[in-house]
């Protein structure tokens, strides 16, 4: 097999890392974008923050220019040269000496949250009022270290006696861990420790006080359970032989019952995550104005001290080869510092633009607030109208929220596909899905209406939509089938 060279000719595209930089910052929401900045901050001295303007590029330039002129030769002395002159002897840097890196008009405000006990723990210090034999307290913590946060054990017996003998070298059997964990079902919240549905309700009604309305609630759940959540109202009636008005309370019984116990207890000190919107709209004398969250416009340049380090060197007419090294040190920071305050001031351009052309785009709704007013709008159509990139816009739009007078909104909402109506108009599906949610809010619950039926008046109002169609919006809406629908 011979060896030959041969040309071949190719066409490629390739992004600068100054582009890649860009396009992840375009992407990150206030939050997100409020680390990267810190990070940035903290890795790279050249980089400050403030009112003080940005410096001169000269330097760089001259310095750039210079660099053939540069000789390995030519020696110095290093006591001839103190860089130390153009360096803080401050230990804490200056931004973090700052409050944050929002605007002026923002203040320092910090959210504290109190320390308590956990879920796991609440439910190990109830079980110290037990009496147990060594063997049932290593399986009972077990058991309660098994509970999830909604108050579940969602695992079998089989699982979790194999898993005491490989993990906790305690051989037992599936009959002492079920006794061990009827111990369990008594702490409170009511339901904690139930495998499945069913028996967290009948936990919690076996622990209610007992009366007739209680009592066929709980014989409901624990023998006809699976008629109970597909609504066969009939088949209970006759199954239980009792009337309707027997059936509505003992249905109300259930429904004060909580189907996660684990969510109501107080000391579960689960962080709540803020939304923190990028942008805000208001309506002022009648027209939009739009605005960028002041934390997405930081103020940024790069740092007068390294700068005249730069400059010193250029200024020093004998120059060493380790100061060489240095300064190339020194013009690395800055070029990236450079370059991420030009990401920055991009990624504040870029936002702006897009989300102002959604805004005019979709302006008869954020005057409204009727989401029927919403227009078709792909991701395509902003694009062409600012002329940007499509990966660029679906960038801004999946992570952003945008405050408006109507509530704070993730921008993907506004965009939607759109589809003729029967007078040859286009209109959102934003809109058929607002008008199919207010026709099943209005329907009679007692007889809901089936898909079929809801395609029948879409059609009237004129939306012509098949049942499918009907079906898919209906999940989309998170809205259960007719059967799933009905009550008494």
């Amino acid at each position: 097999m011979s060896l030959k060279q041969f040309l071949q000719f190719k066409l490629s595209q390739k992004l600068s890392p100054q582009q890649i930089q860009l396009m992840k910052l375009i992407q990150l929401p206030t939050q997100a974008f409020e680390q990267r900045l810190k990070q940035e901050l903290e890795e790279n001295p050249a980089l400050d923050t403030g009112k003080e303007s940005e410096t001169s590029d000269d330097n760089l330039d001259e310095f750039d220019n210079s660099e053939d002129n540069f000789d390995d030769n030519e020696t110095i002395e290093a006591d001839d040269i103190n860089i130390d002159e153009y360096l803080s002897d401050d230990e804490i840097p200056e931004y973090r000496t700052q409050a944050n890196n929002y605007s002026a008009d923002d203040e320092d405000k910090t959210m504290p949250y109190a320390a308590g006990t956990s879920f796991t723990q609440h439910l190990i210090n109830q079980l110290n009022t037990f009496r147990l034999t060594e063997q049932e307290e290593e399986i009972a913590y077990f058991l309660v270290g098994s509970v999830d946060e909604s108050g579940y054990i969602r695992r079998s017996l089989a699982d979790i006696t194999d898993d005491l003998a490989f993990t906790q070298n305690v051989y037992t059997t599936e009959d002492e861990v079920e006794k061990v964990l009827n111990i369990v079902h008594q702490l409170d919240p009511a339901g904690v420790g139930a495998r499945n549905l069913q028996e967290c309700l009948s936990i919690q009604l076996h622990r209610k006080e007992q009366h007739p309305d209680v009592e066929l609630a709980t014989t409901i759940i624990d023998k006809g359970f699976e008629q109970f959540t597909k609504k066969h109202y009939k088949k209970l009636m006759q199954k239980f032989n009792i009337d309707e008005e027997q059936l509505k309370d003992a249905i109300e019984e259930v429904e004060r019952l909580n189907p996660k116990p684990g969510g109501s207890y107080a000391g579960n000190n689960k962080i709540v995550e803020h939304i923190v919107p990028d942008f805000a709209i208001k309506i002022v004398d009648g027209e939009l104005e739009l605005t960028l969250n002041g934390r997405n416009a930081p103020e940024l340049h790069v740092s007068r001290e390294y700068n005249n380090m730069l400059k010193g060197y250029k200024e020093t007419k004998e120059k060493s080869k380790s100061q060489k090294d240095a300064v190339m040190f020194i013009k690395q920071k800055l070029d990236a510092a450079k370059w991420f305050i030009e990401a920055v001031r991009q990624r504040q351009q870029t936002l702006f633009v897009t989300m102002s052309s959604i805004m005019h785009y979709q302006k008869e709704y954020f005057l409204s607030g009727d989401e029927r007013n919403l227009r078709p709008m792909i991701l395509k159509d902003i694009a062409d109208e600012i002329e940007m990139d499509v990966s660029t816009i679906s960038r801004v739009a999946n992570s952003k929220y945008v405050d408006t007078p109507y509530g704070t909104k993730l921008i993907k909402e506004f965009f939607s596909e759109s589809m003729t109506n029967d007078q040859g108009e286009e209109v959102s599906t934003r809109e058929i899905k607002k008008i199919l949610e207010t026709v099943i809010e209005e329907e009679s619950k007692k007889k809901p209406l089936t898909d079929e039926a809801l395609s029948k008046i879409l059609k009237e109002k004129g939306y012509p939509i098949a049942r499918r169609t009907v079906a898919k919006y209906r999940e989309q809406l998170d809205i259960p089938v007719a059967r799933l629908r009905k009550e008494l």
